[in-house]
């Protein structure tokens, strides 16, 4: 047997692929899948022998216990929960999401053809021949800071790694479509005003200034605009749910922290094209809203939010790299509603971090308060007559 491993920082190892070989003939590695419903399983099993073929023919589909490498869905409910448990039976996780990275040890873009499933199966078991027959090591897999050997407090990410966006290679979703999604988003789009939503959340004067969260959360002034703080520069396409900006969202905290008047986003920049090709690739609007709504409590919730109430996430959010111990939250939020005292507990995260990160996912709609249970309604007493006739 001849097998590739990779070293932790703590001096353990981890297998990240094995070829069984008898003489000149490999067997073939074995793939999983697992935290997905039946028409995305039915879908990927459709896709696989397509995709082996174009890889090889160096895999072998079976079920997630006897796999060596298995695809998660991580954008269903049980799909955080299944990297967990398989990420502690050392087992290698293909994270299959629409966000640009993930924190399982191989990215599997969502939805995933043929061709793209076979890219990632050539990138755990390259086809080419190797030195001495070994299969060299993929890299490292995005790993959050905190499952290293780094402090939990190292929270600054290196460019191109915590902060990466989507390659060149990823279309964003046609806007012009009804209900089309860019491809890397990881949250909602930003949502419109909604009557129900508490008044003292909603902008009630264009005159006024607001947050960015606020613009961004009541759609933006109607046109594309540019903001600028501290040297750093956004361009934001409101319909088409889009922005241009740093990779990293730590630079972006002066710009969550300012207040603009509807003259400070207009009028619409006539270099567009020109400026977006210098800031870089589009990125969801979405992701900015988040980063934004993280900002403006600075450690208090939102107007209109009882913070003695339980919190829940109602879907595994895409945790920014930036943040570490946001994962952390994340996992106690998802096991269950709680009030936010008794997650910061639980986590060892700060109070105000904590509620910061519920302001962001209550923003993007990926949390909500817990719902009282409505009584059901109590069966009509019947009178002398309705007993006689049940009779």
């Amino acid at each position: 047997m001849i097998a590739t491993q990779s070293f932790d920082g703590a001096g353990g190892v981890r297998n990240t692929a094995a070829i069984l070989t008898t003489g000149t003939r490999q067997m073939p590695l074995k793939l999983g899948l697992t935290g997905m419903d039946q028409s995305t399983r039915a879908r990927l099993e459709s896709t696989f022998a397509e995709a082996n073929a174009l890889a090889g023919n160096g895999w072998q589909l079976v079920t997630d216990d006897e796999a060596s490498h298995v695809i998660v869905d991580m954008d269903s409910m049980y799909g955080p929960m299944s990297w967990l448990r398989l990420h502690a039976d050392g087992k290698q996780v293909i994270g299959l999401t629409v966000a640009p990275r993930t924190q399982a040890d191989y990215h599997l873009p969502q939805p995933a053809d043929a061709g793209i499933l076979a890219s990632v199966l050539r990138q755990i078991a390259p086809v080419e021949p190797h030195p001495a027959g070994r299969t060299p090591a993929p890299e490292a897999g995005d790993q959050l800071p905190e499952e290293r050997t780094a402090p939990p407090d190292e929270e600054q990410a290196a460019p191109g790694v915590f902060g990466s966006i989507p390659p060149a290679t990823e279309e964003l979703g046609d806007p012009a479509e009804p209900g089309s999604t860019a491809v890397g988003q990881v949250m909602p789009a930003a949502p419109t005003v909604d009557p129900a939503t508490p008044a003292a959340t909603r902008p009630s004067d264009d005159r006024r200034p607001r947050r960015l969260d606020e613009w961004l959360a009541s759609g933006g002034p109607g046109h594309r605009f540019a903001l600028e703080r501290d040297g750093v520069e956004i361009l934001v396409d409101p319909a088409a749910g889009r922005y241009h900006g740093p990779a990293l969202l730590k630079p972006l905290a002066g710009l969550a922290a300012a207040e603009f008047t509807a003259e400070d986003l207009g009028p619409e920049p006539e270099d567009w094209d020109t400026r977006a090709a210098a800031i870089g690739p589009a990125q969801p609007l979405s992701r900015l809203l988040w980063f934004a709504a993280l900002q403006a409590g600075n450690g208090e919730l939102l107007p209109g939010f009882d913070p003695g109430a339980r919190y829940q996430l109602l879907k595994w959010p895409q945790t920014e790299r930036e943040f570490p111990r946001h994962f952390r939250i994340a996992t106690v939020m998802m096991r269950g509603a709680a009030r936010l005292e008794e997650i910061a507990a639980t986590t060892g995260v700060p109070l105000e971090e904590v509620v910061d990160f519920v302001n962001a996912n209550l923003a993007t709609g990926f949390a909500r308060p817990e719902q009282p249970e409505t009584p059901a309604p109590a069966a009509p007493r019947q009178g002398l007559f309705g007993r006689l006739r049940g009779r």
